[in-house]
C-alpha cells in the first residue's frame, strides 16, 4: 500500500494476490480494494491504483467459487468503493463467470440496486432462464422494489437479441468482436431505374435523439458523430428500392455519393440490426468502455424503437412486432463522413405502410 504509486511494475502485487486467492484467501483481494479506495481515492490520477484495483476485482469476479463471489460483492458494495459505473462493469464480470444459480446471493445479500438490476440482464444476454431462478426472479418481479429504467426490458431474450456480442473476461483483459463496417453482403449497384416518391423530413430532436442512443456513447466519449433523420414519403416505397431512395434524401453522410463513389446497400433482418446497435452501444467506439451489456440492451431497443416508429410509451412486446414489420437496410459507402476504420453503422428502417424511412449513420476513429 505504502510504496504503490512509486513502483514501476506492479505485476509482483498481482502475483501475491494471485497466490492468496488460490489458497482459498478471496477475504484478502476485497480487503486490498477496499484498503487502496480508502487511500487513493479513486485513482483516476494513479495508474497504479488502476491496475491493481482491476486486477483484484477481475480475479474475483471470473474465478470460479462461491466465496469469491461474496468478496466480489463486498468489494463493489463498500462505502469507498461504490459507484454505477462500477457496479454495470461488475455485474458484466459476474455475468460472463459465474452461473445463474451462483450469483443468487446477490439478490438477498450485500449488492446495490443499480448491481442487481445490471446483473439480471447481463444474464438474461448470456441465455440464462432468470424466471427458474427463485432469488432472481423473486427480486426482479418484487412490488416493492423501486422503479429502475432497465425494468422495461423483457426478462427473456426476444427472437432478435440471440446473436449478441458479448465481451469474453479473464483476469489479464477480455475481448469482443466488432459487427461494423462493410459488410460483403452488401451490393454495391443501385437500381437506376427504380420510382422513388418525393420525400419531407420530419425529424424532430425527440426523434434524432431517440434514433442515436445506441451511438451517443461514441459522439460523447470517443471522436465518434452520427446522424438520425426521418422522412415522410409521398407514396409507398417499394423494399427494394430504398438504397436508391437513400440517395435523394441529402444525407450528410452520403455527400458525393455518386459514380466515383458507390453506395453498399443490402436488406438486413431487425436482428442484424439490432446486433450491431447493442455493439455500440455495450462495447462503445475507439476511445471508451461502453454501456456494458444490461444498458446496452436498453440503448440497443431505444434506437430500434426509434427508427421503428413505435409510439412513445410502448411496451417492449409493441415495440418488437413494430420493428418485424419494418423492412430493414443495412449501408455504407467511401465517403469524407465515415472515418472506414473499424467503426462504421449505417441502418435504414422503412415502416409497416412503406410512408416513413428512418436512416441512422455513425462513425467512429481512434
Amino acid at each position: 500500500m505504502t510504496g504503490l504509486p512509486d513502483l514501476r511494475n506492479v505485476t509482483g502485487v498481482w502475483a501475491a494476490v494471485d497466490g492468496r486467492v488460490a489458497r482459498g484467501d478471496a477475504a484478502f483481494a476485497a480487503d486490498l480494494g477496499i484498503a487502496l479506495a480508502a487511500a487513493y481515492g479513486t485513482g483516476e490520477h494513479l495508474w497504479q491504483h488502476r491496475s491493481v484495483f482491476d486486477h483484484l476485482l477481475r480475479l474475483l469476479t471470473t474465478t470460479a467459487g462461491p466465496e469469491n463471489v461474496t468478496q466480489a460483492l463486498r468489494l463493489v458494495s463498500s462505502a469507498e468503493v461504490t459507484s454505477e459505473k462500477l457496479d454495470r462493469y461488475t455485474a458484466s464480470l459476474l455475468a460472463s463467470g459465474h452461473e445463474a444459480a451462483d450469483l443468487a446471493e446477490a439478490f438477498t445479500g450485500r449488492a446495490s440496486e443499480e448491481l442487481r438490476a445490471c446483473l439480471v440482464h447481463e444474464l438474461v444476454l448470456r441465455g440464462a432462464v432468470v424466471g427458474e431462478e427463485p432469488g432472481i426472479m423473486g427480486w426482479a418481479t418484487s412490488p416493492h422494489r423501486s422503479p429502475h429504467p432497465l425494468g422495461w426490458l423483457p426478462l427473456m431474450l426476444s427472437g432478435m437479441e440471440e446473436s449478441a456480442d458479448l465481451p469474453s473476461y479473464s483476469i489479464r483483459g477480455s475481448g469482443h468482436s466488432m459487427p461494423y463496417g462493410p459488410s460483403e453482403s452488401r451490393e454495391p449497384a443501385v437500381d437506376a431505374d427504380a420510382r422513388v416518391p418525393t420525400a419531407e423530413e420530419t425529424t424532430t430532436t425527440a426523434a434524432a435523439s431517440a434514433m442515436g442512443t445506441a451511438v451517443d456513447n461514441w459522439v460523447e466519449e470517443s471522436n465518434g458523430r452520427s446522424e438520425a433523420r426521418v422522412f415522410d414519403l409521398a407514396e409507398p416505397l417499394h423494399a427494394e428500392s430504398v438504397p436508391a431512395a437513400l440517395l435523394t434524401l441529402g444525407l450528410e453522410c452520403l455527400h458525393r455519393t455518386g459514380k466515383k463513389t458507390a453506395l453498399s446497400a443490402a436488406a438486413c433482418s431487425p436482428a442484424q440490426a439490432w446486433r450491431v446497435l447493442f455493439a455500440a452501444a455495450s462495447t462503445g467506439g475507439a476511445y471508451n468502455s461502453g454501456s456494458y451489456g444490461a444498458y446496452g440492451r436498453l440503448a440497443a431497443w431505444q434506437s430500434l424503437a426509434a427508427l421503428a416508429g413505435s409510439p412513445e410509451g410502448a411496451s417492449a412486446a409493441e415495440v418488437e412486432a413494430q420493428v418485424l414489420d419494418c423492412v430493414w437496410h443495412s449501408f455504407g459507402a467511401d465517403t469524407e463522413w465515415f472515418w472506414q476504420v473499424a467503426w462504421d453503422i449505417g441502418l435504414a428502417a422503412l415502416s409497416p405502410d412503406r410512408r416513413r424511412l428512418a436512416v441512422l449513420a455513425a462513425t467512429d476513429t481512434d
